[in-house]
């Protein structure tokens, strides 16, 4: 059997409730209408828990009708989309036609995908459906690129992925018993989950969400009975520095609770595995399953990354730099390999998936950058620092003069941190080369270590700014169809940057470059 029989008897045989027509033209699976109509039952449960807290008010009730109105028309949308999805194989290429009144016909060459990815939400799950995405690596943000099936069999998605990703006439995944399991969650990664600052951001901007929502249904959060009798009973005879404080310590532990609750969810499952045809797949999720392909022939380098907290607790993430992956936010959201982990973990991580000894990452000796790079730090963090000083000053001078105080205040621990951040950031600079790879490291905030091979650089990418000019800098940009496009040796000397672009890449940056004789 040829390879496209093979795959249209995947697309047209896996389940009773989705077989092709005469034309092999196959739809979505019936389910799908479950999915669409358990969309309304959150609007439901919101619509009567408002109900019994505030009553029966024509502002509460115009509120959620209107809510409940707009989740009408997304299952309505969602279930015209079932009737009119159409998919097939057929001539070497992946078809999907959808569209009622704009009809939309879409098509993948077979020998063009890069990317099947499988994802499974909640109510996907509930009822036994998948979601298929089949990307052929445009780099671009628009999804036009994309071809999606919402609402497949599981058994019938991953078929199909296994199939579409075999583009020799044999299995380049040939099931779980030849798999090799090149990392697997362990759950004492745990501890590394509450240091994700971005959970703190989440509660305040959730709690500031909420409070909006309420305060258009003309609800006042602090004038109800519970919440009014805490804050009357149990702050008011506070001091304020220790309210103040309270409240901070209060949405900490919310935070680390909330980025907890999602590392949880995120990578609950985890497992990378490789499979026989050097194809690497990412297993993860507890509510929405997720499994991200990723072919090893399109794999360019890894990139390590600490964030600062993880960093003090010698952790790190690890993200493979690979072309493929499609846009920048596509490419985020699938090149992930480890979750935070142990740092040892994330360098054996890599090392196994680039078939190296040791991570280029950590064998490879970086070269210091010049003091100047330095200066410019600390520059920019006295000019971050400034209008800040300034604002409260001014404010001061005009309004309070306890903010002059502040003002003080701020100047006097601002300068030290600003110091201290400045010093990591140029100790985090570093760039060198290993084999085949050049190595980059940056970022005090998160600091990023990318190993990239040095035969996927396409091109350079020079920047010198009038101050950089003064000191004798630029920032060298190494230009890649893969990962971010562009990975930066930032404020290196202008001779050594030229040199390191000629041992990357030989003869590419030559015929650019103005020789002056000496003399």
């Amino acid at each position: 059997m040829s390879r496209e029989d093979e795959l249209r008897s995947a697309v047209g045989t896996p389940h009773r409730d989705d077989r092709p027509d005469a034309a092999g033209w196959t739809r979505l699976s019936p389910r799908l209408l479950l999915v669409n109509l358990g969309m309304l039952g959150g609007p439901l449960v919101l619509f009567l828990l408002a109900l019994l807290v505030t009553g029966a008010t024509l502002q509460t009730l115009i509120s959620l009708g209107s809510l409940l109105i707009t989740f009408l028309m997304i299952s309505g949308i969602g279930t015209m989309r079932l009737a009119t999805t159409r998919f097939r194989v057929a001539d070497g290429r992946v078809e999907l036609r959808s569209g009622l009144i704009f009809r939309v016909h879409r098509s993948a060459p077979l020998d063009r995908i890069r990317t099947v990815d499988v994802y499974a939400k909640p109510m996907h799950r509930l009822v036994g459906l998948a979601s298929l995405r089949i990307g052929t690596g445009g780099q671009t943000s628009s999804t036009s690129r994309e071809l999606s099936l919402d609402g497949i069999t599981g058994h019938h998605a991953s078929e199909l992925r296994r199939l579409l990703l075999d583009r020799r006439g044999s299995s380049a995944t040939n099931g779980p018993d030849q798999d090799a399991t090149v990392a697997e969650m362990d759950w004492a990664w745990l501890r590394y989950a509450p240091l994700a600052v971005w959970g703190v951001g989440s509660v305040c901007i959730g709690v500031g969400s909420a409070y909006r929502v309420l305060h258009e249904m003309k609800i006042d959060p602090l004038e109800l009975d519970g919440v009014k009798d805490v804050v009357e009973d149990r702050f008011a005879s506070l001091p304020l520095w220790f309210g103040i404080l309270l409240v901070i310590a209060i949405v900490v532990v919310a935070g680390a609770a909330v980025s907890t609750a999602t590392f949880v969810e995120g990578w609950a499952d985890y497992r990378l595995e490789r499979d026989e045809g050097d194809v690497f797949r990412v297993h993860r999720g507890l509510l929405v399953s997720r499994s991200v392909t990723l072919e090893g022939r399109l794999l360019c380098g890894v990139e390590i990354s600490e964030p600062m907290l993880l960093r003090w607790a010698g952790g790190a993430r690890l993200d493979a730099v690979a072309s493929g992956l499609g846009s920048s936010e596509e490419n985020r959201s699938r090149r992930s390999l480890t979750p935070p982990a142990p740092r040892e973990e994330a360098l054996r991580v890599a090392a196994d998936v680039l078939a190296e000894e040791r991570s280029p990452t950590e064998s490879t000796d970086l070269v210091r950058h010049p003091h100047a790079a330095l200066r410019r730090r600390i520059v920019r963090g006295f000019v971050a620092l400034a209008p800040v000083v300034a604002a409260q000053l001014g404010l001061g001078v005009w309004l309070a003069p306890v903010l002059v105080r502040s003002a003080l205040i701020s100047a006097l621990i601002g300068l030290p941190v600003v110091i201290a951040l400045a010093n990591d950031a140029y100790h985090a600079l570093g760039h060198g080369l290993c084999d085949r790879y050049l190595v980059v490291r940056a970022g005090t905030f998160t600091r990023r270590t990318t190993a990239l091979q040095r035969d996927r650089v396409i091109g350079w990418k020079i920047t010198r700014s009038a101050f950089q000019r003064r000191n004798d800098l630029l920032t060298l940009g190494a230009i890649t169809a893969a990962g971010d496009g562009c990975y930066k040796v930032r404020d290196v000397p202008l001779g050594e940057g030229i040199a390191l672009a000629e041992d990357v890449v030989p003869d590419l940056l030559g015929p650019f470059v103005e020789r002056v004789p000496r003399g």
